[in-house]
């Protein structure tokens, strides 16, 4: 099994708030990654208040349920994006968000290697039974790095989001632990 925390490309790290403020300043002011990253309305969020955000995320993290993470570049160790899980403990599933902020990172598969790290996290260290996302389906670019890392898709919310004007789909996507295993083996799906 590979290193838990370090793929080929990116690594996991734990979140410090001030530096990850520092950045999702710069992330949020650029309108192509709140469009792709979130439904909400875009909005300006200064500094400080990223950094209290941030903290409150970090304290909710060593909850049982919520597994926050920095996703950092192998080569400059710089500070790309985010990832984390929320782990329902009931149903023993989780939910994954991700974003990757710098630009100069897009489709270059720093995304896909931090989503199957997080993936191995889930299906190794917390031995959850199944991983679930949700994205928009204008975002071609993630649902094929998802469907690289081994999600399949698994429902369609017909026009629910409302983005410039016009109605788009949200997609949603799973992968059972099962098949985890059986892609790490080398086994046909």
């Amino acid at each position: 099994m590979r290193d838990l925390f370090r793929g080929e490309l990116v690594r996991l790290a734990a979140e410090e708030p001030e530096t990850r403020a520092k950045r999702e300043v710069h992330w949020q002011r650029d309108s192509e990654f709140h469009r792709l990253a979130d439904s909400e309305p875009a909005m300006m969020f200064s500094e400080k208040r990223l950094k209290e955000w941030v903290e409150k995320q970090m304290e909710n993290g060593f909850e049982p349920q919520r597994y926050p993470f920095s996703i950092r570049s192998l080569e400059e160790d710089e500070l790309i994006g985010f990832i984390g899980l929320w782990v329902d403990l009931i149903h023993n599933e989780a939910w994954v968000g991700i974003g990757i902020g710098e630009r100069g990172f897009w489709g270059r598969g720093y995304g896909t290697d931090a989503m199957k790290l997080c993936l191995q996290y889930a299906f190794t260290e917390l031995n959850v039974h199944r991983v679930s996302l949700g994205l928009h389906s204008y975002n071609p670019r993630a649902l094929r790095s998802y469907e690289k890392a081994g999600f399949k898709l698994e429902g369609c919310t017909r026009k629910d989001i409302r983005r410039e004007g016009r109605y788009t789909d949200g997609l949603w996507m799973g992968i059972l632990r099962e098949e985890w295993f059986r892609m790490q083996s080398g086994e046909a799906q």
